[in-house]
C-alpha cells in the first residue's frame, strides 16, 4: 500500500519511459556514486526517453536520502557528457513502507515495482546501493535487452573472486540450474533488468511472504520470471565491488531468507520442474570482461568449527530433514571438521605462546587441507530439503536455520578445495556441483514421488455411500 507521500511523488512524475531503482539503508558512503553513474547511463544512452531514478530507503538515519537528493543535479550529468536529452531527469528518495509488517530489500523493491508499474515505464533498472564499479554503461546493458531484443528479465553476469557469492555458488544457482534447466549464472545477483509487464506480473503474483519481502526477494523474481515463461537473458557487468561478506560471520540470516523462499517455490512449482531434465544456456549481452574483482579473505577455522557445533545442538534436526544415509554422513564430516579445527587452533597457541605467530589466512586453509565436504553429498542434503519442505512447509523455517551450520562445512571445503586455484579455474568447480544437481535430480523426483500418497482403492468407490454413512 503506498503512502499519500509517494502517490503525490507519482501524480507529479505523471509517466516515465525508464526508471532506475535503488534500495537502501545506511548507504551514504556509497549510494552518492551509485545515483551520478545512473544518471549519467541514463542520459548518455536513452537521451530520448523519460526517465526517472528513485531511491526505495528504510528510514536511514545516516542521511542516505539526502545524499541521492544533495547528488551532482542532472544538468551537470549533461554538461561533462556533452548531451543534450530531450526529456528532464528526475530524482525521487522515499522511505518505502512495509509489506504486511515486514521491511527489507523486498518491500524497498515492491515500491519501486509499484511506482514503476503507475509510472507504465517501459523498462525499470535495479542497482544496489553499495556499488563500487557501477559504471553509466551499466544502465544500457541491463535496460537494453528489453528496449531493444524485447527481453523480460535480465540477469547480471558478473567476475566475482572465487570466494564471494557462497549462496549463490552453493545453492541458487545449481539449484535453480536443476530444477528449471536453464543457466542463470547469478540468480540473486541484486542488479537486473525488468520489462514493463514482468513488473505488472510481479505485482499480482502470489507468494509475498516476509522472506520474499527481505534478501528473498531476489530469487523469487528469478524463479518468477522463469515459471512464468518470460524471456530471460543475462548481461555481463564486469566486476562487482560492493561490501563483500565472510559467510561465517556475516550471511546467516540472508542465506536463511533465500533458502527458505527457494524451497517454497520449489513446492509451489514441483509441476514445472519434475519433468525437465538436464539445462541449456540462456543468451548473454555485451562483451566479455576480463576483471580482477578484489580479494576476500574467509576464516575457514572458523567455518569447520561452526560445523561441528551444529552438530552438537542440531542432530535431532538433521535426522528429521535428511535421509537417514545423508544425515550419517554429515554427521562424520562433522565430526572430522571438528578435529581438524581443533588441531589448528591448539597449533596455533602452542606457537603463540612460543612467540611464533598465529597462522594466517592461506596458511589456516592449508592447515585444514584434510577436510571434504564432497559435491553429492550437498546436492542430496539440499534435494533431501526440498523434500522435506514438502512433507511439513511449518518446519522450513526451522529446518533452514538447521541447515545453516551444514552450509558452512560446505563453504568451508569449497575454499580448501581452491586455495591453490584462480577464480576463472574455480569456476570449473562451481560448474562441477552444478551439473551433479543435474546428475542427482532424478534422486529428487524419486524421493519426491515417494512422497505421494498412494492413489484410493477403485473398488471403495464403486458404491456410494448415502448422506448418512458420510463422515461428519
Amino acid at each position: 500500500m503506498l503512502t499519500p507521500a509517494i502517490r503525490d511523488e507519482i501524480a507529479r512524475l505523471g509517466r516515465a519511459d525508464i526508471m532506475v531503482g535503488i534500495p537502501s539503508f545506511r548507504n551514504a558512503a556509497t549510494i552518492g556514486f551509485v545515483v551520478r553513474a545512473a544518471q549519467a547511463g541514463l542520459v548518455q544512452y536513452f537521451p530520448d526517453l523519460r526517465p526517472v531514478v528513485v531511491n526505495s530507503d528504510a528510514g536511514s538515519p545516516d542521511g542516505t536520502g539526502r545524499v541521492v537528493v544533495e547528488t551532482e543535479p542532472p544538468e551537470y550529468v549533461e554538461r561533462i557528457l556533452l548531451v543534450r536529452p530531450t526529456n528532464k531527469l528526475s530524482r525521487v528518495s522515499l522511505t518505502y513502507p512495509e509489506v504486511e509488517g515486514s521491511g527489507g530489500k523486498g518491500a524497498a523493491l515492491r515500491t519501486i515495482f509499484e511506482i514503476a508499474a503507475a509510472l507504465e515505464v517501459q523498462a525499470l533498472v535495479v542497482v544496489d546501493s553499495d556499488l563500487r564499479s557501477i559504471l553509466p554503461e551499466w544502465i544500457e546493458l541491463l535496460a537494453g535487452p528489453i528496449l531493444k531484443g524485447g527481453y523480460d528479465f535480465v540477469a547480471p553476469l558478473y567476475s566475482r573472486h572465487k570466494h564471494d557469492g557462497t549462496i549463490t555458488n552453493t545453492v541458487t544457482y545449481p539449484l535453480t540450474r536443476a530444477l528449471y534447466g536453464r543457466r542463470i549464472r547469478q540468480p540473486i545477483g541484486g542488479d537486473f533488468g525488468v520489462s514493463g509487464d514482468l513488473v505488472k506480473a510481479y505485482l499480482e503474483a502470489p507468494g509475498w511472504t516476509p522472506d520474499v519481502s527481505k534478501f528473498g526477494i531476489d530469487i523469487w523474481m528469478t524463479t518468477t520470471a522463469l515459471a512464468g515463461g518470460f524471456a530471460i537473458c543475462q548481461t555481463r557487468l564486469g566486476a562487482k565491488v560492493h561490501d563483500p561478506k565472510d559467510p561465517g560471520a556475516d550471511l546467516g540470516p540472508m542465506f536463511r531468507q533465500v533458502v527458505g523462499t527457494i524451497l517454497r517455490l520449489a513446492v509451489a512449482n514441483a509441476d514445472r520442474w519434475r519433468e525437465v531434465r538436464g539445462s541449456r544456456e540462456i543468451p548473454a549481452y555485451g562483451f566479455e570482461r576480463h576483471a580482477d574483482p578484489p580479494p576476500l579473505d574467509i576464516d575457514v577455522v572458523r567455518l569447520l568449527s561452526e560445523f561441528h557445533a551444529g552438530s552438537l545442538t542440531m542432530p535431532a534436526a538433521w535426522r528429521t530433514m535428511l535421509a537417514p544415509a545423508t544425515a550419517s554422513d554429515v554427521e562424520g564430516r562433522a565430526a572430522e571438521a571438528g578435529a581438524i579445527a581443533a588441531s589448528i587452533l591448539d597449533r596455533e597457541g602452542r606457537e603463540d605462546r612460543a612467540g611464533e605467530g598465529l597462522l594466517r589466512g592461506d596458511a589456516r586453509t592449508a592447515a585444514a587441507a584434510a577436510f571434504s565436504f564432497p559435491d553429492e553429498l550437498w546436492t542430496r542434503v539440499i534435494y533431501d530439503l526440498i523434500v522435506a519442505a514438502r512433507r511439513d512447509p511449518e518446519a522450513i523455517d526451522r529446518n533452514v536455520a538447521a541447515l545453516v551450520p551444514i552450509y558452512f562445512g560446505r563453504v568451508a571445503s569449497f575454499v580448501i578445495e581452491n586455495r591453490d586455484l584462480t577464480t576463472v579455474r574455480a569456476e570449473d568447480q562451481v560448474e562441477r556441483q552444478a551439473r551433479d544437481f543435474e546428475h542427482q535430480k532424478s534422486y529428487l523426483v524419486r524421493r519426491w514421488s515417494d512422497e505421494e500418497p498412494a492413489p484410493a482403492d477403485p473398488s471403495s468407490a464403486a458404491t456410494p455411500r448415502t448422506g448418512a454413512e458420510m463422515p461428519g
